[in-house]
């Protein structure tokens, strides 16, 4: 633990936050408006990532404290816990990503939210491309630092933004780490899982917000582990045969 008064992973963080509070404000609230429109019309919102993007999937499918209309896009082979080399390579594997969002209920109207740091691989464009042709809002949650000096990888030779209704900007560096000391050859202390993780809180947070402004009443889980009881088949009884991993 570093004997300065603030850590520098923690004020690197900070930092990286506070930009992207100063910068976010009209693409989260964008976002939050086709998200709450979605959801006035009964629909659904997919959130998809592949490799550690997967986290934030799962950061917000049915969790305490948020929206019940998620529906999170798992796929092992696109996961860590089988084989973390090999979902790296089915990343990279164009034509992939269809197969599996195949096996999911996306409707006209929903919106998809895609988690992609760098925005170049095949599976996020291929998301983007097979919502869009679909009939969804696509937003991505993204970095442009990261992504707007490399190529793409998939044939197109776009990257995931372009296929974006609304991009949201982690402003997470190039490469994910953001700390260097002297003998470390590389940078260390990645950041876009906890930066991304916030992101979407906040575009979810404004998107409850802008419901209310509506009159529209969100339906919000309660956390298992309080005192207050819910009905768990009622609330999802609307959506519950749209969420695969229910």
């Amino acid at each position: 633990m570093s004997s300065d008064s603030q850590h520098p992973y923690l004020k690197k963080i900070h930092d990286i936050l506070l930009e992207m509070e100063q910068t976010q404000v009209e693409p989260v609230h964008e976002a939050a408006r086709i998200t709450a429109d979605c959801i006035e019309r009964k629909g659904m919102i997919h959130v998809f990532g592949a490799g550690h993007s997967h986290i934030l999937a799962e950061e917000v499918f049915f969790r305490a404290g948020g929206l019940v209309q998620i529906n999170a896009i798992l796929d092992s082979g696109l996961m860590l816990h089988v084989s973390a080399s090999g979902s790296m390579e089915m990343e990279r594997l164009e034509g992939y990503t269809p197969i599996v969002l195949n096996r999911y209920q996306l409707r006209p109207g929903d919106v998809m939210v895609i988690v992609s740091n760098s925005g170049r691989n095949a599976a996020g464009i291929d998301a983007a491309i097979y919502a869009r042709d679909l009939g969804l809002k696509v937003i991505c949650i993204t970095s442009a630092e990261a992504y707007q000096d490399v190529p793409s990888r998939h044939s197109s030779g776009k990257k995931l933004a372009d296929f974006a209704d609304v991009i949201l900007d982690t402003k997470v560096p190039h490469g994910d780490a953001i700390l260097t000391v002297p003998g470390l050859a590389n940078p260390f202390g990645p950041a876009s899982t906890i930066v991304g993780a916030a992101l979407i809180q906040l575009y979810l947070y404004e998107t409850t917000l802008e419901l209310l402004r509506r009159g529209h009443q969100p339906s919000i889980l309660v956390s298992a582990n309080t005192e207050k009881e819910q009905d768990i088949q009622t609330l999802y009884q609307d959506y519950a045969a749209r969420i695969r991993h229910f």
